[in-house]
C-alpha cells in the first residue's frame, strides 16, 4: 500500500483504511516490536506496543508527498522509535522494582530470622493476625507479594491500583508491620 493509496482509502473509509494498514503491515510492526522487546517485555507488552504504534500512525499521520511511495519507511520508523521508548521505559521500571524488592527484603531478613522461627506456629499465627491489622490494601498487597511471590504489576491489578503506587504501599505497609511486630515483642 502506497502513501497515495492510503489517502484515498482514508478519505472513502476510514475504518476499512485501519483495517487495510493492519492487515498489510501488521506482521511487519510487530516482527519490529519483538525484536526491540523480547529481551526485557513480556508478551503482553510486546502486544501493547503494537497497538500503541498504530494509535500513533492513525492519530498522527498526515498525508505528505515525501510519504506517496514509501509508507512502509515511515511505518518501520514509528515502530521502532515507540519500541526504543518502551524498551527504557521497561528497563527503567524493572531497574527501580528489582532495588526496591532488594531494599524490602533485606529488611526484613536483618530483623527477621526466618531458619530459627519457621516452625513456630505461634509466630505465624501473630504475624498474620498483624498484617491483617493493616487493613486493606496494605494486608492484600503484603500476603500477595511475600507469600505469593506477586509482581507488583500483578497486584495493581487486582488492587485496583498502579505498580508504583503498589510499591510504595508496601514500602509503608512494611513500615507499619516492623513497628506491629516490635511492640508485640517479636522485633527488637
Amino acid at each position: 500500500m502506497t502513501g497515495s493509496e492510503l489517502r484515498e482509502l482514508l478519505s472513502s473509509s476510514p475504518a476499512d483504511c485501519h483495517r487495510a494498514l493492519m492487515k498489510e503491515y501488521g506482521r511487519y510492526v510487530y516482527s519490529i516490536v519483538f525484536n526491540k522487546l523480547r529481551s526485557c517485555g513480556t508478551q503482553e507488552d510486546i502486544e501493547e506496543c503494537v497497538c500503541d504504534v498504530f494509535a500513533d500512525i492513525f492519530i498522527k499521520f498526515e498525508y505528505d508527498e515525501k510519504y506517496v511511495n514509501d509508507i512502509k519507511g515511515y511505518i518501520g520508523t514509528v515502530a521502532k522509535r515507540t519500541a526504543i521508548d518502551r524498551f527504557r521505559s521497561i528497563s527503567a521500571v524493572s531497574r527501580y522494582t528489582a532495588c526496591a524488592d532488594e531494599d524490602e527484603m533485606a529488611q526484613l531478613v536483618s530483623d527477621f530470622s526466618v531458619e530459627e522461627q519457621a516452625d513456630s506456629s505461634e509466630l505465624r499465627r501473630v504475624l498474620l493476625q498483624k498484617i491483617n491489622e493493616l487493613g486493606e490494601p496494605d494486608s492484600t498487597i503484603l500476603i500477595q507479594k511475600f507469600y505469593y511471590n506477586r509482581k507488583s504489576s500483578e497486584i495493581a491489578e487486582t488492587v485496583s491500583m498502579t505498580a508504583s503506587s503498589v510499591r510504595s504501599r508496601c514500602t509503608r505497609a512494611i513500615g507499619k508491620l516492623k513497628q506491629k511486630l516490635i511492640e508485640a515483642d517479636i522485633l527488637r
